[in-house]
């Protein structure tokens, strides 16, 4: 799973991706380029099911970032770099909200909603070009050949060019499944999932919702695909330093539930559609993941390509019910551990043992 981290210059893009991901700083006087970055993505289940097992190590999910380089406007280069967001899954924009004097905003002024506004319209310039530029290529090749799959082909692109040209990003222009597959081979960036991260000072952090629905960008989120992720940099880099006590106790003290970190990976997570389902053992207590209505034997693969081939059935108990127990034995005495075959939904939390023969 990889996202792009985009946004304007001087927005906390590059602190937020450093952040997340634990990655260095570049070097002083270095070239602005794209970077790329894992982070694991939190979750307790992980963390209680090692304290019940005991296991030599414990795996978390991951999300892959990319940090491409601020976007600057007014520049007669373009103004996004489209080679770094190929094969991206979603967008994260960090979005300015904090005023600082030491680092001034290009315009002069901050204004969250108008920045949101216009790098999404940057992303939608971009897919019409990508349109334009196909539609060129399946005209030709219709006088060619004229084949049917390029004229359905050439009447979806209309669509899209239609939509854009009216400044609608393609994820909220109506298509069918087996459309959005076919886009999947172009990258259009406004096609993508969009998480808005909007980088809050402290004190705006403690009123975020108020700030947000104030700001407009409440409203702007309100659409297909989007979601809104308040977080605070100077927060983040404040807990980065702290132990887990004096970390937790900070937290509340700003009446925060969790670092703003985490809701940026668990908002990602969510964006896709992903799941984790678990797996325990004496070596490893990991989670895996997976989109949400995926079958057993599909999630097997997730494990490995030969579980999958030699999927026979699925060992299946919920997290919460293997806690209770104590231990698979325990649970499978209370009749919580049940048998599924390769078509069984894999839930959010399962844990999963899988019989196999190659």
């Amino acid at each position: 799973m990889r996202a792009g981290i985009i946004g304007l210059s001087s927005v906390g893009k590059s602190t937020v991706f450093e952040l997340l991901t634990g990655a260095p700083p570049p070097p002083l006087g270095s070239r602005p380029e794209p970077r790329v970055g894992v982070a694991r993505v939190p979750d307790p289940r992980v963390e209680r099911m090692a304290e019940l097992f005991k296991p030599r190590k414990k795996t978390l999910a991951t999300v892959e970032y990319v940090d491409v380089p601020g976007v600057r406007k007014g520049t007669a280069s373009t103004l996004i770099d489209l080679p770094a967001l190929r094969n991206i899954d979603a967008l994260v924009h960090v979005v300015r909200a904090f005023e600082s004097d030491a680092v001034p905003h290009p315009d002069d002024t901050v204004d969250a909603l108008r920045d949101a506004r216009f790098l999404e319209l940057e992303l939608i310039l971009a897919d019409l070009g990508a349109v334009e530029r196909r539609l060129e290529r399946l005209e030709a090749n219709i006088k060619k050949a004229n084949r049917p799959e390029d004229v359905s082909e050439k009447a979806l692109f209309l669509r899209l060019k239609e939509g854009l040209e009216a400044e609608r990003p393609i994820r909220e222009i109506e298509l069918a499944p087996e459309e959005r597959l076919r886009l999947r081979n172009y990258s259009l960036l406004s096609e993508k999932p969009l998480l808005l991260a909007v980088n809050l000072s402290e004190t705006q952090m403690r009123e975020a919702a108020s700030f947000l629905e104030r700001s407009g960008l409440a409203a702007l989120a309100d659409r297909p695909q989007v979601q809104l992720c308040p977080i605070s940099a100077p927060i983040e880099a404040e807990i980065a330093r702290l132990d887990a006590d004096d970390a937790r106790a900070f937290l509340d003290d700003l009446g925060l539930g969790e670092p703003g970190l985490d809701r940026v990976l668990r908002a990602t997570y969510a964006l896709l559609g992903q799941i984790s389902f678990l797996t325990v053992g004496e070596d490893e207590c990991r989670a895996w993941t997976i989109r949400s209505g995926t079958r057993a034997q599909e999630a097997a693969g997730a494990v490995h390509s030969d579980i999958e081939r030699g999927f026979i059935r699925a060992e299946v108990v919920s997290f919460e019910d293997l806690v209770r127990a104590g231990s698979m034995a325990a649970a499978r005495e209370k009749g919580w551990l049940h048998l599924e075959g390769k078509e069984y939904l894999v839930r959010d939390g399962d844990v999963v043992h899988f019989r196999f023969n190659v």
